[in-house]
């Protein structure tokens, strides 16, 4: 996306319409492609855990094999998503999707024991993180100013639908045949897989041959760029602040339910309750602030939506029941849905075209591991601590969190200088070939008293 520093000002004319987003062939094709895909994912999830668990009867491989499909993010998700900055977008995402195509019916073969189907899903998996990275590089050049916006927060949503979806779909049909399943997740792929190659230009990649270097290096960049620009440095505390806590009651939902059960719902009714709330108010809170919110009055809302989002959690500690907890998550879910498209379509322009899918990987990786770091330490104290009373106090902390964040959040002139640095390397370089140090906006120096520290 060539962006400019109109693009991230308040646009006038009021916000983008879901007309004006997929009135764009080509996002329409990508959107289809990834909610197909993202479905697919969930039934996997679903259908793997059961098909182990049947096979071993052991919860814990049970438990491992939904955990593999974390593992990529964790052990070199950034190294990946670098690769997908070396070739053309296009190109790895429909090799990502029909390599799992293919992995997938391997895992849906009849007798292959729980070893190789740990196995087959972790090689699964190692395709996300380039998969992810070169679409989030694809969307703003397909979309610009107010529509990148809108278009991130109905990606964003239909990635929660796409969960709930799933997993209704999945756990259904993986009661009568698991790889029956399995095997709809493989034609997802391919589905997606057509999309993509009939439904996007292939446009060049974002860094040729030439100007590549050693790929740790250049992963080594996406990092730099990332947590030494002033306005993306702010952008991924917002980020990661918002994932750290919004998490919690979903990872922590079986056991609050069972906590909880006697009442109106049983335990189980309850713990879907509690886990389904989030992603059901981060879709409504997308769509409302997506597209009735102008951008003038979008951008203005993100640092108190911010802070709202974990002080709709304090209530917790009061133990409410587990109705009031949903309304709680959904809430918050609500929250951080008005903060993340917006963060997240500031970030992308204030990103040289040629680092965004390596700035990606930093910044997926980071939200996979914090959510996962959260639900457990959070599990750990529910050990020794009421379930409530470790909600409501790890969101307390995380009102402070965001208050620091939303307190220190760059001057406005630092972040027009940020996005027009950007626009100006875009335009500098159109064919992608960039230098192998990010660049830094003109006047970094005085710009520095102003900016995150």
């Amino acid at each position: 996306m060539e962006a400019t520093v109109s693009d991230e000002r308040p646009a006038p004319e009021g916000p983008a319409t879901f007309h004006d987003v997929f009135g764009q062939a080509e996002f329409r094709a990508l959107f289809a492609a990834t909610a197909l895909s993202w479905i697919g994912d969930y039934i996997a999830k679903a259908a793997v855990t059961l098909l182990v668990y049947r096979q071993t009867e052991s919860v814990a491989l049970s438990a491992a094999a939904f955990a593999a499909s974390y593992l990529p993010w964790l052990l070199g998700g950034p190294v990946l998503a670098a690769v997908a900055e070396r070739h053309r977008y296009r190109q790895v995402m429909v090799t990502c999707d029909l390599l799992r195509m293919a992995l997938m019916l391997l895992v849906a073969l009849p007798g292959v024991p729980p070893w190789a189907v740990l196995v087959l899903l972790f090689l699964t998996t190692l395709a996300n993180p380039p998969s992810q990275a070169a679409r989030s590089a694809v969307i703003p050049q397909l979309l610009h100013g107010d529509r990148l916006v809108v278009g991130l927060s109905v990606i964003s949503s239909a990635g929660q639908a796409s969960q709930v979806l799933g997993y209704l779909i999945g756990a259904a049909i993986a009661a009568f045949s698991p790889p029956a399943a399995l095997l709809v997740n493989a034609a997802t792929f391919a589905a997606s897989a057509a999309l993509v190659h009939f439904g996007l230009r292939n446009r060049q990649s974002a860094m040729t041959a030439a100007h590549r270097s050693h790929l740790l290096r250049e992963t080594a960049q996406g990092f730099q760029i990332v947590f030494g620009q002033p306005v993306l440095r702010a952008v991924a505390v917002l980020v990661f602040s918002a994932m750290l806590f919004s998490i919690v009651p979903e990872g922590l939902a079986a056991a609050w339910a069972t906590e909880r059960s006697g009442g109106t719902l049983s335990s189980g009714s309850a713990q879907a309750v509690i886990m389904a709330a989030n992603p059901v108010g981060y879709i409504v809170g997308g769509l409302v602030v997506g597209r009735l919110v102008g951008p003038a009055r979008r951008l203005a809302l993100m640092r108190p939506l911010a802070v709202l989002a974990p002080l709709m959690l304090v209530p917790a500690l009061f133990d409410p029941p587990p109705v009031v907890v949903a309304l709680l998550a959904a809430a918050c879910g609500f929250a951080v849905a008005g903060v993340v498209p917006t963060a997240n379509g500031l970030f992308v322009r204030a990103l040289p075209d040629g680092y965004r899918a390596r700035a990606f990987g930093v910044m997926a990786s980071g939200t996979q591991i914090i959510q996962g770091a959260a639900v457990l330490v959070t599990g750990l104290l529910a050990e020794r601590f009421a379930v409530p009373a470790v909600v409501g106090v790890w969101s307390a902390v995380g009102v402070v969190l965001m208050l620091a964040a939303a307190l220190t959040w760059p001057r406005q002139e630092t972040v027009d200088a940020a996005v027009a640095a950007a626009s100006r390397a875009d335009s500098a370089d159109p064919e992608g070939h960039r230098p192998h140090v990010p660049p830094r906006p003109a006047g970094d120096r005085a710009r520095r008293r102003h900016a995150v520290t």
